[in-house]
């Protein structure tokens, strides 16, 4: 099982940029894609943006040209930047990754516990 930690969410003032970093462990996997979500009080949780296996990147049209998605294979580590925060921003923001278990080869799901971001106007 993959076990996800989020890292680097807090609070800034708009025009402000911030960076969250997200850590996938376990043992026997092999992760696909992997993607950020948010959630607003009141709201649908929503992609962000995502990242596939090879890095073929998608962002949702309200952070294109400010935000950032990447992904350290290496380290099973996919990392957010955040520039140009804008109040609307403001969330609870979720990491998600797409595994394949072995030895069984099927295939899950794993969510990080989830990291607030507030942007002050």
């Amino acid at each position: 099982q993959v076990h996800l930690v989020e890292s680097g969410g807090g609070l800034v003032q708009a025009g402000g940029s911030l960076r969250l970093s997200c850590a996938a462990s376990g043992s026997s996997f092999s992760i696909n894609a992997m993607g950020w979500y948010r959630q607003a009080p009141g709201k649908q949780r929503e992609l962000v943006a995502g990242i596939s296996s090879g890095g073929v990147r998608n962002y949702a049209d309200s952070v294109k040209g400010r935000f950032t998605i990447s992904r350290d294979n290496a380290k099973n580590t996919v990392y957010l930047q955040m520039d140009s925060l804008k109040p609307e921003d403001t969330a609870v923001y979720s990491c998600n990754a797409q595994y394949i278990e072995y030895p069984s080869r099927w295939f899950r799901d794993a969510w990080g516990q989830g990291t607030q971001v507030t942007v002050s106007s």
